[in-house]
């Protein structure tokens, strides 16, 4: 991975082999990253996304495992308990034009993923809410 940072914001290269979520963790610790948005595409070859079922409570998971274009990737960097936490969620399609997505667990980097993380100056911390079974934003 490689990135640059043009004020607040981050354009990043993530490379062949590496694992989105974890390159985002190493960006957003090393630029001290406490609120961002991001965006990105690029081409992936496994990936894991999850469907939350909110009668349950608790996320189904769905792996992948193939040629995948990422169509859209979107989410945000934030705290919890001060500590990093991200939220993203993607689309993916196949060689049929098929599209798969949802709350990204894992992926991939099979060619490249191109990233621009747009910083926030401020903080959002995350709180669990049992009514939910979701870790919310708290103002």
């Amino acid at each position: 991975m490689e990135y640059r940072r043009f004020d607040n914001t981050i354009v990043a290269r993530i490379d062949k082999g590496e694992e989105i979520l974890d390159q985002v963790k190493e960006i957003a610790l090393k630029e001290e990253i406490k609120l961002a948005s991001i965006q990105a595409l690029g081409a992936i070859s496994q990936f894991t996304a999850g469907v939350f079922k909110t009668e349950e409570k608790n996320y189904l998971a769905n792996e992948f495992e193939g040629s995948f274009e990422i169509v859209s990737l979107t989410g945000t960097i934030s705290t919890m308990d001060g500590e990093f936490y991200a939220h993203l969620h993607i689309s993916a399609g196949n060689e049929k034009g098929e599209v798969f997505g949802g709350h990204l667990n894992r992926a991939v980097v099979s060619a490249t993923c191109e990233m621009v993380i747009t910083v926030i100056p401020g903080v959002v911390d995350r709180r669990y809410s049992e009514e939910i079974g979701l870790n919310l934003f708290q103002f």
